[in-house]
């Protein structure tokens, strides 16, 4: 047998170029005589990963893409290369909880369901949901962390905003079953635990088409149900209250009509129903949701989006939220906003939320709802969460800010085991106090509360995993069709032509004249600052490093005017391919100096031979050039030429 190489190949094997994995891992391949091989021999790749591939085209995307693995299948990716998707529609049965309600001649079932631990759901669900708000922060969530990727850092949804939003148990069992559900199991469960018949079963799963039932057949059959019928019925129509109730808030699917029958099998001893941890099993089908809508091809979001909003409520609350005065902390935090539809497009709230300052964003909104519900010890643990056949990994080290600690460099995340290894999963659970993040891992508290602090080194980091920017700046609302259209391409590399599109920027502005505001002005030079930015970064890469005087060094984000360390865009590493330019708008609160006599005269160096400038008008007195003529030196040139 032939020896193998670092690469995987046999010695003997014809020379082929390496492809794009191949590179980013340095694999060397042997160098032979580039001698066709009349019968090649295929070696399997056994360490390549389909998720490795790299989305080229997306260069606002990660630097390091060794966390974003699927970046390039994301919805942001495509956003980036100018495909749009519309708003998310959403499945939110708020208004059908109303439809079926415990009043006092259903007291028995009401007791029940109080004992379970779910009967805040019946009161705290929203009745709207907002589709721009909801989808452009689907946009934002990225699978590998199961975080939404703002401008200033990661953040996402703990088990601790569950719990104050919801107040319902974080704690207790792990949801889960063997394997799915067939539909002969579904219709024997429909039997055995809600007391219908044979024909009745196989009739509904037929018209779901699957095991499950749906949501006006459970209504409808069992909502007419009092104290006055027997114990029988009572726990028959409690057992179908409860699989409505989770089938319309923390489960509900996409199908927007239904809820899988494998349920049931939770509430078949209705005394256990509140040993469950229910917010555990939310959380994990949330995150399973926003997961599968990040993909472009999908246009519909599930779960539980009372929870999701509410949360956007209570970290954004002078973006978007709208408070109820009458709340009191004693109930929970989802009833404390009233849920309304933004009047905003999805592209307007994509670019609110590229301009976000990390002082908009509420770290700590649970300050005053400590007295009632104080932070569970269960929120600061570090694995994996599991409902059905559904794993999520949780982490909240890369969240720290959240808890009030200051944000280190988060360790690389795990990817969960699958979901048929459950005992591994629910003793792993089980014993969640061995699994929190200890006071080292933790590390200091912020120096004032619901700073948001975080390492110095840390943004930097963060620039070179993340897509911070979601909105490409050539289509933003602000960048007219006429200036994209004059600007050279991204793909070049070189600069001179960097420096060209810069120009062409500032002579686009300046042939506006002095009537234009200060904003647009002041808006040209910040982005011919980026490119030129860009530029120095890629010509130092491919150039001997030299000292350069002080007076001519690139200044620091921190020196700036008109930038924040915030909102600063770092220039990423230097590439063969140069990224995109994104460059965040000046704040509202800088202003340009004001003009102290005449303006200096504007100088304006010419562009470089190999770009040529923005063609004139016509002059319609001027005569019509002689089209024979330059006709004549073209041909005459392509002759001398081919001789």
């Amino acid at each position: 047998m032939s020896p193998r190489t670092r690469g995987g190949y046999t010695s003997d094997a014809p020379r082929r170029r390496p492809t794009g994995s191949e590179r980013r891992r340095r694999v060397h391949l042997r160098e032979v005589d580039p001698v066709p091989d009349p019968d090649p021999v295929e070696h399997p790749q056994h360490d390549r990963d389909e998720t490795e591939e790299v989305f080229e085209g997306a260069r606002g995307g990660p630097i390091d893409r060794s966390i974003l693995r699927s970046f390039h299948k994301h919805v942001a990716a495509k956003i980036w290369l100018g495909e749009d998707r519309a708003p998310l529609k959403l499945v939110n049965h708020g208004a059908k909880l109303q439809l079926w309600e415990l009043d006092m001649e259903r007291s028995r079932i009401y007791e029940t369901v109080h004992r379970s631990g779910l009967a805040p759901l019946t009161s705290c669900s929203h009745r709207v949901a907002s589709r721009p708000m909801l989808s452009a922060f689907c946009e934002r969530w990225q699978p590998e962390t199961t975080t939404f990727h703002m401008p200033f850092g990661e953040m996402t949804i703990t088990l601790d905003d569950v719990a104050s939003i919801l107040h319902i148990p974080v704690t207790g069992s792990m949801i889960s079953f063997p394997q799915p559900l067939r539909v002969d199991d579904a219709n024997a469960l429909l039997v055995e635990l809600l007391g219908t018949t044979d024909v009745e079963a196989s009739r509904e799963t037929e018209q779901c088409r699957s095991p499950s039932v749906r949501l006006l057949w459970l209504r409808d059959h069992f909502s007419t149900i009092t104290d006055a019928s027997s114990d029988d019925d009572i726990m028959f129509a409690t057992r179908a209250f409860l699989l409505h109730l989770v089938g319309c808030t923390l489960f509900a699917d996409k199908s927007a009509t239904s809820v899988a029958i494998v349920y049931l099998e939770l509430f078949r001893d209705l005394s256990m129903v509140g040993s469950y941890a229910w917010g555990a099993a939310c959380l994990a089908y949330l995150y399973r949701q926003l997961t599968t809508a990040t993909r472009f091809e999908v246009r519909q979001l599930g779960g539980y989006l009372t929870l999701l909003q509410a949360w956007i409520y209570e970290h954004f609350p002078e973006m978007f939220s709208s408070p109820d005065m009458s709340y009191t902390e004693s109930r929970p935090r989802a009833l404390r906003w009233r849920p309304h539809v933004i009047p905003d497009s999805l592209q307007s709230v994509r670019e609110r939320l590229d301009r976000l300052q990390i002082s908009e964003f509420c770290w700590e909104p649970y300050v005053d709802h400590r007295a009632e519900h104080p932070l569970p010890d269960i929120a600061w643990y570090s694995g994996c969460l599991k409902c059905g056949q559904v794993v999520e990994p949780y982490h909240p080290e890369r969240v720290l800010r959240q808890f009030g600690y200051n944000q280190t460099i988060p360790p690389r995340p795990f990817t969960p085991p699958r979901p048929d290894r459950s005992i591994l999963l629910e003793q792993y659970w089980e014993r969640w106090t061995d699994h929190v993040l200890t006071d080292q891992s933790r590390g200091r508290r912020c120096h004032y509360s619901g700073s948001g602090e975080s390492v110095p080194e840390y943004m930097a980091w963060y620039d070179r995993i993340s897509h911070r920017i979601v909105q490409p700046p050539q289509l933003r609302s602000g960048f007219t069709t006429d200036a994209r259209s004059s600007l050279p391409s991204h793909a070049a590399s070189t600069s001179d032509t960097r420096a060209a599109r810069a120009l062409t920027l500032l002579r686009l502005v300046i042939s506006g004249g002095r009537e234009q505001s200060v904003d647009v002005f002041w808006g040209a030079l910040n982005e011919a600052h980026g490119i030129l930015a860009g530029s120095d970064e890629t010509s130092a890469s491919h150039s001997t490093p030299s000292p350069a005087p002080a007076s001519h060094s690139t200044p620091s984000p921190a020196t700036l005017p008109f930038f924040s360390p915030a909102t600063f865009v770092y220039p990423p590493a230097a590439s063969d391919d140069p990224p995109p330019l994104i460059v965040p708008p000046p704040p509202a609160s800088v202003a340009p100096p004001a003009a102290s006599g005449p303006p200096p005269p504007l100088i304006v160096p010419p562009l470089p031979a190999s770009v040529a400038p923005p063609a004139p008008a016509p002059d319609p007195s001027a005569p019509a050039p002689d089209s024979t003529a330059s006709t004549t030196v073209y041909v005459r040139a392509k002759r001398k030429k081919k001789t």
